[in-house]
């Protein structure tokens, strides 16, 4: 044939041989180029660390002499690193494979019963029925078993052998995981639904403002040293709260896998607000870091006013992935609009910074329509948020600045600073500016949560699970994949074993699917324009709460 003409010209294969052997010369020369490439960022990160290390103790031997190892966040080995808990608002990634988790990546068997008058969303009654909320009547304290060690694992050993490649692609050991779902995790928005209630009692606009972005700060605060990264949800999952004593009930939704979007709706129980978003991270590797932006938009709702609040959450990263101590920074900018009003509260989460003088810090204004300082918000978005007059914030930063230049001054120069990676988290709180008014204050952990991967109470109790909860709560719900429990009871060889199964099974539920004609139908929630800004959302289609869940697809 033709083709066998060419396959048997000596010179065809001469030409083709002499290719494959370019090509392999190539390849290995890449190889070469990777591997001491590798090791240099590695060798690099190292130094850079133990000069920082060695700078620390010379310059400040009596104060570091102070502190021990509660001062700081979770200590790891400088060889052997444990992985942070990546991105509360964007722990999750692409995967070739659904349900691949990877870091980059309640209550009566009669739906009928629960039907009364109808709510804001057209179904199911808030009522004070005790059968509607979840089946808890006393919250847990603690989990089943504490947080495993990942102290013999390294995430660099793991990071090492995938450059080049993308970054959702690097799948992660179920060690580096905190027994929660991504939806559980972004439950963790309501921990201060208080703030809400606030808004609703003033009659003042800018009063809700204040406490409308101290909700939006708040929202982000249950990051702080977790260390432990959510399951990824799988395609369909779905996970529902309802909070009698906080006043409102949620569900969500992992309504895409490519991209992994999350969709979410919440309803006060009197029917005094809507808060629903859809999340969907996008994930940059920096060398040293993690970064990941949290695409999508939160909208809060708030009926008596006819007024509806959105925004978007700040970009989160990971430092220290190399070598060190890890630690997670919240830094950009975030603007929250009264889209009735034109009102906007614009707020800045500011970098560390080189010296780490700024970390944590929140400041930023509300702004009427045309633009005039109404008054100033700071803070801190690991521990409070004030407002006070902006003049005399301004004022305060002038002062504040001037003793700073003042102080630099009285130095021979500036390297005399203290180049700290990372300052011990209680090594200094918001500066508090007379005649300011709190707003917001996060709720003190409980004294067991650095054994229980750093978890809020209010993230204790996420996972619970009654036996009235049976054959109520829908098939898809969080609270029933097997290697989050396995892994919240301490059996990490099953959590790991159920997630390869999950895995394989969403593998073969994806194959199936682009051999039919019928693509996923998401139940819960449909593509499509927010009303207050027409921007791409996910919305909640209604039904949830009418307890039928005959045709969901079984995907544990």
């Amino acid at each position: 044939t033709f083709g066998s003409i060419f396959v048997k010209c000596p010179v065809f294969c001469s030409a083709s041989k002499e290719r494959t052997t370019v090509w392999s010369l190539k390849l290995e020369q890449e190889v070469e180029k990777n591997k001491a490439l590798t090791e240099a960022l590695h060798t690099l990160a190292t130094e850079h660390h133990e000069l920082k290390q060695s700078l620390c103790k010379s310059r400040r031997p009596s104060t570091l002499s102070t502190l021990t190892e509660d001062d700081f966040y979770d200590a790891v080995s400088e060889s052997e690193l444990s992985v942070s808990g990546f991105l509360s608002v964007a722990s999750q990634s692409c995967e070739e494979d659904e349900g691949q988790d990877n870091p980059l990546l309640s209550i009566l068997r009669h739906p009928s019963a629960l039907r009364g008058p109808t709510g804001m969303s057209g179904e199911g009654n808030h009522g004070n029925q005790p059968a509607q909320y979840n089946g808890v009547e006393k919250h847990r304290t603690s989990l089943p078993a504490p947080m495993f060690s990942r102290n013999d694992v390294s995430i660099w050993s793991i990071l090492k052998k995938c450059i080049g490649m993308e970054l959702s692609k690097i799948a992660m050991p179920v060690i580096f995981n905190e027994p929660l779902s991504f939806l559980q995790r972004l439950t963790e928005y309501m921990e201060h639904t208080y703030l809400i209630h606030q808004a609703n009692a003033t009659t003042d606009s800018v009063e809700r403002m204040k406490c409308v972005a101290a909700f939006a700060v708040s929202a982000v605060a249950s990051q702080w040293e977790r260390t432990g990264k959510p399951f990824n949800p799988l395609l369909g999952e779905t996970y529902e709260l309802i909070r009698d004593d906080l006043g409102f009930r949620w569900v969500s939704e992992q309504v895409s896998h490519h991209p992994p979007v999350s969709a979410f709706h919440a309803e006060g129980l009197n029917e005094d607000f809507v808060f629903h978003g859809s999340i969907y991270p996008k994930l940059k590797f920096w060398g040293k870091s993690i970064e990941a932006e949290p695409k999508g938009l939160i909208t809060l709702e708030l009926p008596k006013y006819n007024e509806a609040y959105t925004w978007t959450n700040p970009t989160c990263c990971v430092h220290n992935i190399i070598v060190g101590q890890l630690w997670i920074e919240q830094y950009g900018s975030v603007e929250v609009i009264n889209h009735k009003t034109g009102e906007r509260c614009s707020m800045m989460f500011k970098p560390c910074g080189l010296f780490g003088k700024e970390l944590h810090i929140v400041e930023g204004y509300i702004l009427d329509k045309s633009k005039k300082k109404l008054c100033a918000i700071y803070g801190k978005w690991t521990e409070c948020l004030y407002t006070v007059d902006p003049a005399t914030f301004e004022a305060h930063k002038k002062t504040d600045k001037k003793n700073l230049d003042e102080k630099k001054g009285n130095k021979q120069s500036s390297v005399d600073e203290e180049p700290e990676e990372m300052p011990p988290p209680d090594a200094e709180t918001a500066q508090v500016i007379p005649g300011s008014e709190l707003i917001w204050k996060i709720t003190p952990r409980p004294d067991n949560s650095a054994k229980f991967y750093a978890f809020s109470t209010f993230a204790m109790h996420l996972n619970e699970q009654e036996k009235s909860m049976e054959g109520v709560i829908p098939p898809t719900d969080s609270r029933l994949r097997p290697d989050i429990r396995a892994m919240e009871n301490g059996d990490i060889d099953l959590a790991s074993a159920e997630k390869k199964r999950l895995e394989e099974k969403q593998r073969m539920a994806r194959k199936n699917r682009t051999k039919s004609t019928d693509e996923w139908k998401t139940r819960w929630f449909q593509q499509g324009p927010n009303p207050h800004n027409k921007a791409q959302d996910w919305l909640y289609s209604k039904g949830y709460w009418d307890r039928n869940y005959t045709h969901l697809p079984e995907i544990y």
